[in-house]
């Protein structure tokens, strides 16, 4: 695969997870010393972030488009504007939790918990 660098973006990007819909939470992520990617697996640290309504926009529509009712948004900030990183179908809790102080978790459950009282 080959990807665009953007430099701009001095190994940060944003992650923003959606639970049916929402964005529940939103972190900055920012690289280690030496490193491009944002990734905290990889010792990167992150932070609560404003997003502004174009990254609202970009991760709920890039959520829907791929029919997900849970769904890790990563986005980078650019000189044209957000820009989709990726989409994570199982994302992580561990970073977004801690830096959010948000329990992501329960709020999944509860979606789960409510999709299926309206199945029933």
């Amino acid at each position: 695969m080959v990807q665009e660098f953007i430099s701009e973006a001095e190994g940060r990007d944003l992650r923003l997870f959606v639970i049916n819909g929402k964005v529940v939470a939103a972190i900055e992520r920012c690289a280690a010393p030496g490193e491009f990617r944002a990734n905290i697996h990889q010792g990167g640290t992150a932070s609560v972030v404003r997003i502004s309504p174009e990254e609202r926009a970009l991760a709920l529509k890039a959520t829907k488009t791929m029919g997900l009712h849970v769904a890790g948004v990563d986005i980078i900030r650019s000189k044209s504007g957000p820009l989709l990183l990726e989409i994570n179908s199982s994302p992580g809790l561990e970073g977004i939790e801690s830096a959010s102080e948000k329990n992501v978790a329960k709020l999944m459950i509860q979606a789960i918990e409510k999709r299926l009282k309206r199945q029933k």
